[in-house]
């Protein structure tokens, strides 16, 4: 397992995505991910089952302080009507999240949408009070464009205050077409290149692309409408025949590659995973092991048509 620094808390760079509740059937694969090394939970407000079965598997095995909980609020829809991006919505959820986890402190907070136009001054100000009060110990922004995170942070260093430490967004070797799920946000080019310059963490989700990778979808293939809307295109294909080549070379598999890739970005990264099995678990594990060079990135990534030697 490797691990990475976000304002003095220490997380480990492979991060257990549960907002599939199938996942968390008997905190199982909780216990398979620790055994492996793993130390980091993603959770959310709006995840209420799984924060509350997070917040009884730590207190059951005394862990709390073992683990690094990252849980996200104030989404557009979760619970009350109108816009929730405010230092209210803030406050109440994080509230009932620190309750439902059974801990007295969040170690990674942060916005789980953005509201574009909404003052990002009240935001930061009551993300700054639960710092300074040791509820939350660092603080980020998901499904926040990189303008918007950078408005933020401006405002921030205006007043004396601390910005947004990272970001979580989308970030994935197959590249979407549109938002999987409404209000969500890809790094895309500009964005990425903006993470290496000021080189903010971005812990991704849907790393792996919702299994794009797996070898279980084909562009004949058409019956899984999400899969199609988000992922299909030519250039995907392309560079899920590129991952397959590559992997061949390096003996894993196409997945592993584009796992790896995601790990191998020039700015710090973590990424959230939804394994369904041990198996895929260590799956997992292994392409945090793999290392690619900036040429084999570039390749992947169809930005060189031919692959360094």
């Amino acid at each position: 397992m490797k691990f990475m620094e976000i304002n003095g808390v220490r997380l480990s760079r492979l991060i257990m995505g549960t907002g599939d509740l199938s996942k968390l059937n008997g905190t199982d694969m909780l216990d398979t991910y620790v055994a492996a090394g793993g130390t980091t939970i993603d959770t959310a407000h709006q995840y209420r089952r799984a924060e509350t079965i997070i917040g009884q598997w730590m207190t059951e095995k005394g862990n709390r302080n073992q683990m690094v909980i990252m849980t996200k609020g104030a989404h557009h829809n979760d619970g009350s009507p109108g816009p929730r991006v405010n230092a209210e919505a803030i406050r109440k959820d994080l509230f009932e999240s620190l309750d439902r986890l059974e801990t007295n402190y969040i170690d990674l907070y942060a916005l789980h949408r953005d509201e574009p136009g909404t003052p990002v001054g009240p935001i930061m100000e009551e993300l700054n009070l639960h710092l300074s009060e040791g509820r939350v110990r660092a603080i980020g922004a998901s499904n926040w464009t990189h303008q918007r995170i950078q408005e933020a942070n401006d405002y921030a260093q205006a007043h004396g205050l601390s910005g947004f430490m990272f970001s979580s967004t989308n970030l994935a070797l197959a590249v979407a077409n549109e938002p999987r799920w409404e209000g969500c946000v890809s790094a895309d080019e500009q964005a990425s290149q903006w993470h290496e310059r000021r080189q903010l963490p971005l812990l991704a989700w849907s790393a792996q692309a919702g299994g794009f990778f797996t070898g279980l979808f084909s562009p004949e293939d058409r019956t899984n409408s999400d899969m199609v809307r988000v992922y299909y295109n030519e250039d995907n294909w392309k560079r899920y025949e590129r991952a397959k080549k590559l992997a061949e070379s390096k003996g894993v598999t196409a997945l592993h590659i584009a796992l790896s890739f995601v790990l191998n970005r020039p700015f710090p990264t973590g990424a959230i995973i939804g394994p369904r099995s041990d198996a895929e678990l260590m799956d997992s594990v292994k392409a945090m092991e793999i290392e690619l060079t900036e040429s084999e990135q570039e390749w992947l990534d169809l930005k060189r048509e031919e692959l360094a030697v």
